[in-house]
């Protein structure tokens, strides 16, 4: 069976299409609903862009602390937090942020309108009723969270998306002047996070063209951007390469990166994007050229990755790593094929953290 998979409803992409929000969520409103949640990273809270979101009658505005990485209990509260402020569901939500605000806003608009708690979700298809209408707002590019249909999340036993079709969001907002402002250190991780994204699924066992075609386009872009001096199309360009390094996966997997860096993240709380760089500096072994070209990369963006994360970990700490990691088996199967648990032990996987 090929898989029939949802895509982003409707799109727009240009300098300054933010200032279109409001004539786009106003499309959404009627009489019985007409009321939209804006979940915002608080990093933009007093400042000027944080004052530009466009707010209308009783829409609620909440400022989402992202630090760490969204938490089931997080979307829980999120969930609490609307219901109790409104007799009624509102028209939609809005995510406006990096790959973690639009978790988040995925997230909540899935719990909304299914019982329990988001912890009970984390997986493949879960979710029974339809999520609420949800946008989303990049002000970072890298992730794919942008069109992708899982919502990642660390819960009380595991670090695993809501992963469903209900997730992808109905609109997303493209607007590369919003990600210029970015810190170059998070724009280099979260753009390391699209590269390496294109690195595993074109190296995958899954790989077929339709997913090659995007990646092969958005490692192009990733070149473009990382490789080369910064120019003025630079943000237009990471911004194409998230959306098509996102897309390249939905009919595709990552890899070895991303199943070792859940573990990573999971026991450490190593941010996402930061956490794939640690991991992917050490898979030589598994994807030579692009380690290679990554540490380019690394060079010419004067970062330097931190070493020694796991130097001092418990053996308890070290076990719940692994099972984190060895649990995402489409993406070890994506990497090295149906026999994947011959390659990667639990000794292997013991080893390549202790490197780190």
């Amino acid at each position: 069976m090929y898989r029939n998979f949802r895509m982003v409803s409707y799109v727009v992409f240009g300098r300054g299409c933010f200032n279109q929000t409001k004539d786009i969520m106003g499309q959404q409103r009627d009489k019985e609903k007409s009321d939209m949640v804006y979940l915002v990273d608080d990093v933009f809270k007093g400042a000027e862009f944080g004052g530009s979101i466009p707010l209308q009658g009783d829409d609620m505005l909440i400022w989402v602390n992202v630090d760490d990485e969204p938490k089931t209990k997080l979307v829980d509260a999120l969930v609490e937090q609307i219901k109790g402020a409104m007799d009624k569901n509102p028209a939609g939500i809005v995510g406006v942020g990096g790959g973690s605000a639009m978790d988040l806003s995925k997230a909540v608009s899935v719990m909304m309108t299914n019982e329990g708690s988001s912890a009970e979700y984390q997986g493949y298809d879960l979710p029974k009723n339809p999520s609420l209408y949800h946008a989303a707002i990049p002000t970072l590019s890298g992730t794919g969270a942008e069109v992708s249909r899982t919502c990642v999340l660390t819960g009380p036993e595991k670090k695993l998306g809501i992963n469903s079709d209900y997730s992808v969001f109905d609109q997303i907002i493209l607007d590369p002047e919003l990600i210029r402002g970015a810190p170059d250190e998070q724009r280099f991780y979260t753009g390391m996070d699209c590269y390496i994204h294109c690195i595993e699924s074109l190296e995958g066992t899954f790989l077929n063209e339709f997913s090659k075609s995007y990646g092969q386009k958005s490692l192009e872009l990733c070149r473009e951007v990382f490789l080369n001096k910064r120019t003025e199309e630079s943000e237009d360009k990471l911004m194409m390469a998230s959306y098509c390094g996102g897309m390249s996966i939905a009919y595709s997997q990552v890899g070895v990166c991303h199943a070792l860096s859940y573990g990573l993240a999971y026991v450490l709380g190593t941010h996402h994007g930061i956490g794939n760089a640690i991991v992917f500096d050490y898979l030589d072994e598994f994807y030579p050229e692009g380690v290679k070209e990554f540490r380019i990369m690394l060079d010419k963006a004067g970062v330097e990755l931190p070493r020694g994360l796991c130097a001092n970990l418990t053996e308890e700490q070290f076990e719940k790593m692994i099972n984190v990691s060895l649990a995402m088996e489409l993406l070890w199967e994506n990497a090295l094929g149906k026999d994947w648990k011959k390659i990667m032990t639990r000794e292997k996987a013991r080893e390549m953290f202790e490197r780190m």
